[in-house]
């Protein structure tokens, strides 16, 4: 076995674009051979915007006045760069447990290029995904009412996110190792996904529940995109609340530098 780990850890520049550019055209071959992942994935939003903005959503009232529909657009959006914790989780998990990690591994391939290649991947995925949710949205009625350069810092504030989600999942798929136990451990999202403003205000929680949900990341970016688009809020006084954007930057950034090395770490030793 040690000839598996000799492999160098370290490659120049070069090996690094080329070992990306490798690794992201592998993920993108996998949707291109599975139409029902990419389907999945394009459906999805489609759904959403019917159940939470045409069902839940005529029987909501946004505090201060507003258009539901309007309020959850954003919310909606800040959920599919959240998503991205899931299926980068349980696709590193696969890979350790069939031993696609172990074989990469030990050829000489840069560490941190595959990895960034999947996140990159995941990345033009979700720019598809963001782009058919606005379409979607327009058509039931959301609208950009502050300009469109905001509107492009509010799409490039949650690619951000999305990518630094990525690398969350990641991580936490390569600690797992199991793609049974990943799938599992996708249940414990939910909570960071719910426990936020984006589906409704959080001044109606409970008094502890609702300092969790304004301190989430996730309600930092989802106020920071009702800001950015113009769209009906109700953001209260904790910090993040007031100062989103720079809220959401911050989060962005504690999560990346966390996350990123600790991947490529786990990534290099795993077995070890």
């Amino acid at each position: 076995m040690a000839a598996v780990y000799a492999a160098p850890s370290l490659a120049g520049p070069s090996r690094l674009v080329s070992d990306t550019v490798t690794s992201m055209l592998r993920i993108l071959l996998n949707y291109r051979h599975s139409p029902g992942l990419l389907a999945a994935s394009l459906g999805v939003p489609v759904v959403m915007v019917v159940v939470f903005g045409y069902v839940f959503g005529s029987a909501m009232q946004v505090p201060g006045g507003g258009d539901y529909r309007e309020f959850l657009m954003p919310g909606l959006f800040a959920m599919v760069a959240t998503n991205g914790i899931m299926p980068t989780m349980v696709g590193a998990a696969r890979d350790v447990g069939r031993g696609v990690t172990d074989r990469l591994r030990s050829m000489p391939v840069s560490r941190t290029g595959l990895l960034l290649g999947q996140t990159l991947a995941d990345l033009l995925v979700s720019v598809v995904v963001l782009a058919l949710l606005a379409l979607v949205g327009l058509a039931a009625g959301w609208r950009v009412r502050e300009g469109l350069a905001d509107a492009a810092g509010a799409f490039g504030l949650l690619l951000l996110f999305r990518f630094v989600m990525t690398w969350v999942g990641t991580c936490l798929g390569l600690a797992v190792g199991k793609e049974e136990a990943a799938g599992q451990l996708s249940v414990a999202v939910f909570p960071l996904a719910m426990v936020t403003n984006a589906y409704v205000p959080t001044g109606g929680m409970p008094g502890w529940l609702r300092v969790v949900a304004d301190w989430n990341p996730v309600s930092s970016v989802v106020e920071a995109c009702r800001g950015l688009f113009g769209n009906p809020s109700a953001p209260g006084d904790a910090w993040p609340m007031q100062h989103a954007v720079l809220a959401s930057l911050l989060w962005s950034a504690v999560l990346l530098a966390l996350c990123m090395p600790l991947a490529v770490r786990k990534f290099a030793t795993h077995g070890r």
